[in-house]
């Protein structure tokens, strides 16, 4: 096969094609998107304008948000605009761009939900140890350790994929670059490479899994060892929010990086791919908005305070 220049650009085959099916799916999605934009931004500032939110486990949530809004912010205009305009062209500098923040953002936000569930291990089993276990200093050094290992992982994907000699069929079966779909383009042995990627996807889901399934069994012993209803229902409302974010960013996940290659298809790569980066990310503020009374309670302070500043 034909090799062609590394400054060539790919061509973003995308999710959608124009029959009108695909143009209501298209509007639903940028609906979603919007949502998700409007949502966890407005969970940015509520977290920042309320003080009763400036806690350890609000500001975690905040890099919760502040991740899903990058996310979306990288994937969806893009995806659009190609959609609309019809010029379906990436180049390997933006190819590079996506496949970083992506995979940044992916990696940062399973290290982020291990460092809430240590939060939510810390406030339960060990309160009156709190302010020193689940210091502002810790809580910071967590916050950086998965931004850092998110990125890490990151430039090495990046920068690893783009360096292979890609082939004269240069069509990208997707609608954003994403690592995998692209090496399936490459000219050269691409073996160890996934290997290795495969490895590395392995890691960074079941390290951050593991430190959540201890911090949840332990959690889980200690709330059955309460004696209190009341105790135990708080505690499974400090939980439940968190259990259901990590049920759905680790089931797509697992089912889009760890599943065996050849139960893999481009069709529900898609598919799977936009549940997470599109879906999941309006999904994450919800949760957090109708199962937490202090969100609750912050966002209908700002409300009646946006109400009162209308009126006068």
């Amino acid at each position: 096969m034909e090799n062609w220049n590394i400054t060539a650009d790919f061509i973003l085959l995308g999710l959608f094609n124009h029959t009108g099916a695909h143009w209501f799916l298209f509007v639903l999605v940028l609906i979603v998107a919007f949502t998700s934009l409007v949502g966890n931004a407005l969970m940015l500032l509520l977290i920042l304008l309320d003080p009763r939110l400036h806690r350890p486990m609000y500001f975690l949530l905040s890099q919760l948000s502040l991740m899903d809004l990058m996310l979306i912010s990288t994937i969806v205009p893009k995806m659009a605009v190609d959609y609309l305009t019809g010029r379906k062209f990436i180049s390997p500098a933006g190819c590079g761009f996506q496949i970083f923040f992506f995979l940044t953002l992916g990696g940062g936000e399973s290290f982020l939900l291990a460092a809430m569930s240590y939060d939510h291990y810390v406030a339960i089993c060990h309160p009156l140890r709190y302010p020193v276990l689940m210091s502002w200093k810790v809580c910071l050094s967590m916050i950086l350790g998965s931004w850092f290992l998110g990125a890490v992982d990151g430039l090495m994907q990046a920068a690893a994929t783009l360096n292979f000699s890609f082939c004269s069929t240069h069509e990208i079966d997707h609608f954003f670059c994403e690592a995998p779909t692209l090496v399936r383009l490459a000219c050269a042995d691409t073996s160890v490479f996934e290997y290795v990627m495969y490895i590395c996807c392995v890691l960074m889901l079941l390290i951050p899994m593991s430190l959540i399934l201890i911090s949840y069994s332990l959690i889980l012993a200690a709330v059955l060892q309460m004696h209190s209803n009341e105790a135990r229902r708080k505690a499974f409302a400090t939980c439940s929010s968190h259990i259901s974010v990590v049920g759905l960013f680790f089931g797509a996940a697992i089912f889009t990086y760890m599943r065996p290659k050849s139960y893999r298809s481009a069709k529900h790569d898609k598919f799977v791919s936009a549940f997470y980066t599109i879906f999941t990310p309006v999904l994450n503020p919800l949760i957090y908005s109708v199962r937490n009374s202090e969100v609750k309670g912050a966002l209908r302070k700002c409300m009646d305070q946006c109400t009162a500043l209308s009126l006068d």
